[in-house]
């Protein structure tokens, strides 16, 4: 069974401005992330893409992008990709915890990969750590996080 969102997801990447249109949804459902402009760039089983603009409105006092920017982007990018994961008729799932780690200044705009191996059964009270790379435009990484997502039964 497909997840809703990944529904929404697949009709909407073929059309013109779709994974545009598709990233301003998600941000209308959590506007919290419209701060920093995410771009929804992939998105299937397992696995979310996505990306944010190096611009002036995400930069720290030494020009780089902040280190909350980026913590936003890999949150964004693991619930997302959850979301489109967890059988939704079964399962639910809340954000429990994230512990990061910044390596290096992230100079560029930047893009994120959060991706858990499938098949997997889906247990009741499951924390399940999603880890989320972050790169910069050279295919550095700059930032790697461990979402703690907590998954349970309806």
């Amino acid at each position: 069974m497909t997840a809703p969102l990944l529904k929404i997801y697949k009709k909407m990447k073929w059309l013109p401005f779709g994974q545009w249109l598709f990233s301003k949804a998600v941000c209308r459902k959590a506007p919290y992330f419209a701060s920093i402009k995410p771009a929804i760039t992939h998105l299937e089983p397992g696995l979310c893409r996505a990306s944010v603009p190096k611009r002036k409105a995400v930069f720290n006092h030494i020009g780089t992008v902040h280190a909350i920017a980026q913590c936003n982007l890999a949150e964004l990018c693991a619930g997302v990709m959850v979301d489109a994961t967890v059988p939704h008729k079964t399962h639910r799932w809340i954000p429990k915890g994230m512990t990061v780690q910044y390596l290096k200044k992230a100079e560029t705009d930047i893009r994120a990969e959060a991706k858990i191996i499938l098949p997997r059964e889906w247990q009741d009270k499951e924390d399940l750590i999603v880890p989320v790379e972050v790169f910069d435009l050279h295919g550095t990484k700059v930032f790697h996080a461990d979402i703690n997502m907590y998954i349970t039964q309806r």
